[in-house]
């Protein structure tokens, strides 16, 4: 098994933060940084930085730090961003639409290919470049397009049945806001983006210090 295989998960959704961070540095000429800086911005302790960033090579000088720009091409590079990926959406609700009009995600090479809904009144009707079509002609459309990555934005009932018809015509990522959790094959690698979770977890931290207030009481 490789290095890579057997990074933690804590660790690779904590690489994009680093990224997004590098990207704003460079924008304001900043040219090095030192892990108690990045740490400053970024809310991640020293340590637990250089461990991350160890799991794929030693990027970082004693004295001098963190050459930014070389740290954030290789940060490119490790999370897949120095490639283009070609997406679909299926369901072109206003969550749908919303993804299908945010740009950025183009910028940094996830190119949006199509969308697909049920809807009727919506077929031909162009988002940018892409085209809303018929679920109906989904697998003809895969057979005859290479596509990367599907984004499921349809209800809970569908998803399942879509995320099947999908996998079935090779699709290998799927990135999923259905609010239920998906049953793929091994080989397909599936991102669940709940909604309600981070809301729930906002709703928590709010209620945190009444809750174990509460509990001390009890005890």
């Amino acid at each position: 098994m490789s290095k890579a295989a057997i990074v933690s998960m804590h660790v690779i959704r904590r690489l994009p933060s680093y990224y997004r961070c590098l990207k704003e540095l460079q924008k304001n000429s900043v040219n090095k940084i030192s892990s108690s800086e990045l740490s400053e911005k970024i809310g991640v302790s020293e340590s637990q930085i250089r461990q991350d960033l160890y799991n794929y090579g030693n990027f970082g000088k004693q004295g001098y730090g963190y050459d930014v720009i070389k740290l954030y091409n290789a940060l490119k590079r490790i999370l897949g961003l120095d490639k283009t990926y070609n997406t679909i959406i299926i369901g072109a609700g206003n969550l749908g639409q919303a993804i299908a009009n945010y740009t950025d995600f183009e910028e940094i090479g996830f190119n949006l290919k199509g969308i697909f809904d049920i809807n009727p009144r919506l077929f031909k009707i162009k988002i940018r470049d892409a085209k809303i079509m018929d679920i109906n002609i989904l697998e003809d459309f895969l057979a005859t397009n290479k596509i990367d990555i599907a984004i499921l934005c349809i209800p809970r009932d569908n998803a399942q049945v879509i995320a099947d018809r999908l996998t079935k015509c090779g699709i290998k990522a799927i990135w999923n806001f259905s609010p239920i959790d998906l049953k793929v094959p091994d080989d397909v690698i599936l991102e669940n983006v709940q909604l309600s979770d981070s809301l729930f977890t906002l709703s928590y931290r709010l209620n945190e210090d009444d809750l174990f207030k509460r509990i001390k009481k009890e005890k």
